[in-house]
């Protein structure tokens, strides 16, 4: 049989990685030992690693395309089986859902292991975990308690749940040699091990160890372990830095040793064999599944634990024994009795290894190896490659190399040559604004660092160039000086439109302070706009504003006022067969019903949602009628009852229309909307008139458009910035396709 893992993997310190590499070992040495494994390993953080030959292709945690590359390679590798090792912080996207797609796209059966079973979701969380039990052909988990949340909390069949417990190394060592080799010879050691964060409750423990050293001042604690890597992305040793000063101020320094490594397993045993009593304190019951305790009484040891569910569960009939959460007085009780107790320690600790011969990697790979060989005989027949509306396969790796090489300590200079920064030409209010919105994108949906980089950069030009009356300059020469009183309208509805989307997905709260500060310094000018463009942009941001603080009725009437102006144009220039706010289409077009589109939602208005399709509708049939998307050329335009004009296509464009069909799918969820944005984007790749592409592959920017001569080979930040966006967009809506984020949908409207 062979056999593909997809899962973390050695030498990544992680515990689903160790997991894997066990089982995967244990399922190929069964029966003759001709078995293949294939594994597919997940990367982190940009990280890389001298994987073993078994690795035979890695997928980068946020990289979208490296999941549809691997469900390619895994459907082309023979593999008879597929085995997903799931825990939603190793898979990329929110909540991990990138790995659905690779899921949805497999032809082979697939065997899923969930390491991590939540009683309490989030939306997000629950829909992808639903998807993932949809896809999969046997879910295996470890707990019974993980059996009643599926089918409780995710409603997922019985007979689709197989219950196969954790395995543990078949090591034997030596207690007496083993503590002799630690230096514990005249010690009684606790042990508690793995990864190190607030929720094991370490403290517990040390707090108890006054009460427990009182009687038995041979007592020594050591935790075994590194400080978990998100714990030390997000906090540093914070955590550690407490423990140790804990331990210094109940004088506890030769009594405890925290020791920050990640050990083998073959070393972890020798530690497991010269301990006494292994603890695991962990402060709440929301544990489904552990790791470290399966390994202690798989090797063992007398355990001691708090009654998460894991615990609760194996450590009946005298296992091993139980203390309430946060109890360090409940702890040092239970501790003391144990060690006045040598033969009930005895007894305990008998159970405990009766229990681990059960549980040996080799029979819980058999019980794998079985559950693959039964679903290869009943799923003969091979799956159908399910159809897609958006093949991120044809994107180009996601890059900001180019908008990294256009910014300065300033901004981002507007205009290129080719692809290197035009100094001469200086910064503008408009792109600075579009970058910030670029920014916040990338950040929320790909953790870009680069992106978090740039954000203060743009958010502090566009604070610099706010008037005292709320209005903004546009224009700034490289040598920072201004070169306008007032900037254009365009200028200042862009502007706005990021603002609001900021206050919504701010990194943290002082964005989002100063994003609302220059929003209503500005807000007075709002009603002032005459250009529609201005005012629709100026609706987008209102709206993202309002999604976060729906309260505000005094911005809701503002926005009323302003959708109200957008319906009269409309109303005012419609006839039978044009549709339109204008007697032309201009630029930008798609902004105008991409902004009633926002409002009706908003105001959940049914005039404005009908006026909003109608003209979307309208651009539509004459944008996009031969297959691709063919903008509106900015030579001539196209005004009404005369020739359009094809040439002068411009990326923000293309932009519009991608931005207009994505809302008009969050509206709807109709996936014929995806088809037309997965078309409006490619246009940026070839899919347009000229039938070459903008996206330059060397620079990683975007050609200011084309002419009848072919393409502007200039790649200023207006351009560049319209493709990522762009690109940034698709890649939401495909996310959005796939787990199901609930989308509004006005069925009534």
């Amino acid at each position: 049989m062979k056999i593909a893992f997809v899962a973390t993997y050695p030498p990544r310190q992680c515990g689903i990685g160790t997991f894997t590499h066990s089982l995967a070992h244990a399922m190929k040495n069964i029966g003759d030992g001709e078995n293949e494994i294939i594994i597919i390993a997940m990367t982190d953080n940009h990280e890389t690693y001298a994987f073993p030959p078994e690795v035979k292709l890695v997928i980068h945690q946020e990289q979208q395309t490296d999941y549809l590359a691997a469900a390619d390679f895994i459907n082309r590798s023979g593999a008879d089986v597929c085995i997903l090792e799931h825990e939603f912080g190793i898979y990329g996207g929110q909540s991990g859902v990138y790995i659905l797609p690779l899921l949805h796209r497999l032809h082979i059966p697939l065997i899923s292991t969930l390491h991590t079973i939540l009683e309490n979701p989030s939306y997000t969380e629950k829909a992808i975990l639903q998807q993932i039990c949809k896809m999969s052909d046997k879910l295996v988990v470890m707990s019974h308690k993980a059996i009643e949340f599926l089918k409780d909390i995710y409603e997922v069949p019985t007979e689709k749940i197989t219950r196969i417990e954790h395995g543990v190394p078949d090591f034997h060592f030596d207690k007496k040699q083993s503590r002799n080799e630690l230096k514990l010879d005249d010690k009684k050691l606790l042990l508690t091990f793995g990864f190190v964060g607030r929720n094991k409750g370490i403290e517990t423990v040390i707090k108890a160890l006054p009460q427990i050293i009182e009687k038995h001042p041979e007592v020594f604690y050591m935790v075994l372990g590194k400080t978990h890597p998100n714990v030390l992305r997000s906090a540093g040793e914070e955590y550690r830095s407490y423990l140790q000063m804990l331990i210094k101020n109940l004088k506890l320094g030769e009594h405890v040793v925290l020791l920050n490594e990640f050990v083998e397993e073959k070393e972890l045993f020798k530690y497991l064999a010269a301990c006494d009593i292994y603890i695991t304190p962990y402060i709440n019951e929301a544990q489904i599944t552990s790791g470290t305790l399966t390994y202690a009484m798989g090797s063992g040891c007398v355990v001691v634990s708090t009654p998460y569910w894991h615990a609760a569960e194996l450590l009946t009939e005298n296992k091993g024994c139980l203390f309430d959460f946060k109890d360090e007085a409940g702890l040092a009780t239970v501790l003391n009795e144990l060690l006045e107790k040598p033969n009930l320690m005895k007894t305990i600790q008998q159970k405990a290894i009766q229990y681990g011969q059960d549980i040996i990697w080799p029979k819980i790979g058999k019980s794998y190896y079985d559950l693959s060989k039964y679903l290869m005989l009943e799923l003969s027949k091979p799956r159908q490659k399910k159809e897609t509306d958006i093949d991120l396969l044809l994107l180009p790796p996601f890059s900001l190399a180019h908008i990294k090489r256009l910014t300065d300590d300033t901004g981002i200079i507007q205009h290129a040559k080719f692809g290197i920064p035009n100094l001469k030409e200086g910064y503008c209010l408009d792109d600075n604004a579009r970058a910030l919105l670029m920014v916040c994108m990338a950040y929320k949906q790909k953790k870009s660092m680069l992106a978090l980089e740039l954000m203060p950069v743009y958010m502090s030009y566009i604070h610099y160039l706010q008037n005292t009356d709320g209005t903004f300059r546009n224009f700034l020469s490289f040598n920072r000086n201004f070169l306008d009183q007032v900037g254009s309208e365009d200028s200042f509805e862009r502007t706005i439109w990021v603002l609001g989307y900021l206050m919504g997905h701010a990194p943290n709260d002082a964005y989002y302070q100063s994003a609302r500060l220059i929003f209503f310094n500005a807000s007075p000018n709002f009603e002032k706009l005459k250009s529609i463009r201005g005012i629709a942009n100026t609706i987008i941001g209102i709206c993202y504003y309002l999604k976060t603080n729906t309260s505000d009725a005094e911005m809701k009437m503002i926005l009323l006022r302003l959708t109200d102006i957008l319906v009269a144009h409309f109303e005012q220039n419609q006839s039978e067969n044009w549709n339109w706010f204008e007697s032309l289409l201009a630029y930008d077009n798609g902004i105008l019903p991409l902004a009633l589109l926002h409002a009706s939602q908003t105001l959940e208005n049914k005039k404005v949602k009908k006026i909003a399709f109608k003209a979307m509708q309208f651009l539509t049939s004459h944008t996009l009628k031969d297959g691709y998307l063919s903008v509106i050329g900015n030579r001539q335009w196209y005004v009404k009852d005369k020739e359009r004009s094809i040439y002068a296509q411009q990326p923000i464009d293309a932009m519009a229309m991608v931005l207009m069909y994505h809302q008009a799918f969050v509206i709807t969820a109709e996936r014929g909307y995806l088809e037309k944005l997965f078309t409006s984007f490619m246009w940026f790749l070839g899919e347009n008139d000229l039938r070459m592409s903008l996206y330059d592959f060397e620079t990683k920017g975007c050609c200011d458009g084309f002419e009848d001569y072919g393409v502007n080979r200039n790649q200023g930040a207006e351009s560049s910035l319209a493709y990522l966006i762009s690109h940034l967009t698709v890649l939401q809506a495909y996310e959005e396709s796939y787990h199901g984020q609930e989308l509004k949908v006005f069925t009534d409207l």
